[in-house]
C-alpha cells in the first residue's frame, strides 16, 4: 500500500469536496432530485460522520487491534436520525475538513503499518488494512461523483434542458 499516494488523494479529494460545497445557496444545499436521494448537504454530513466514525476508526482497529469488534454504524439511518438536511452546509464542510485534517495527521504519523493486518467483515469478508485504506480513498471518489451529479441535476432544474445538451452528454 502506498500511504503517500493515499494521503495525497485523501487530501486533494477533501479539497474538491469542500470546493463543491462553496457558493451553494441553502435552497440548493437541501434540494433532492427525488425523496429517496440525498441532498448535497446530506452528502457532506455523511462524509463528516464517516470520517469520524468509520474509516479512520476502523483502519486504526484493523492495524492495532484486529481482534476488536468494529462499532456498528448506520450511514443511511443517520441521514434522518441526525437531521442532516437541517444543518448548515458551510459549518459541516468546515467540520468535515477538520476531521479530514485529523485523519491525515494520524495517517502520516503511522510508523511502519502492517498493511496485511486483517479482520473479517460480516459482508465483505476478509479485509486487510490496505483494503480499508483503499476503500476510504474510493469512498471519496464515489461521493465526488455524487456531488458533481447533484450540481448538474440542480442546474437542469434552473435552465432549459436543451441548453444543457449543448454542453455535451451527461
Amino acid at each position: 500500500m502506498d500511504l503517500s499516494y493515499c494521503s495525497t488523494r485523501l487530501r486533494r479529494s477533501a479539497a474538491a469536496i469542500v470546493a463543491l460545497a462553496e457558493g451553494v445557496t441553502p435552497e440548493q444545499a437541501r434540494w433532492k432530485p427525488t425523496s429517496e436521494e440525498w441532498s448535497l448537504l446530506e452528502v457532506i454530513c455523511h462524509l463528516h460522520d464517516e470520517e469520524r466514525e468509520d474509516f479512520r476508526h476502523r483502519l486504526d482497529l484493523t492495524l492495532h487491534h484486529p481482534e476488536a469488534d468494529w462499532s456498528p454504524i448506520n450511514p443511511a439511518g443517520w441521514v434522518t436520525e441526525r437531521a442532516y438536511n437541517q444543518r448548515d452546509l458551510q459549518a459541516m464542510a468546515t467540520a468535515f475538513m477538520q476531521e479530514r485534517d485529523r485523519s491525515l495527521t494520524w495517517l502520516e504519523g503511522l510508523s511502519h503499518p502492517d498493511w496485511s493486518a486483517a479482520r473479517t467483515h460480516p459482508v465483505a469478508g476478509k479485509m486487510t488494512a490496505s483494503d480499508v485504506l483503499g476503500a476510504w480513498v474510493a469512498h471519496d471518489h464515489l461521493h465526488l461523483r455524487q456531488l458533481n451529479e447533484l450540481h448538474w441535476q440542480w442546474l437542469a432544474t434552473q435552465v432549459d434542458a436543451l441548453s444543457l445538451e449543448y454542453a455535451g452528454g451527461w
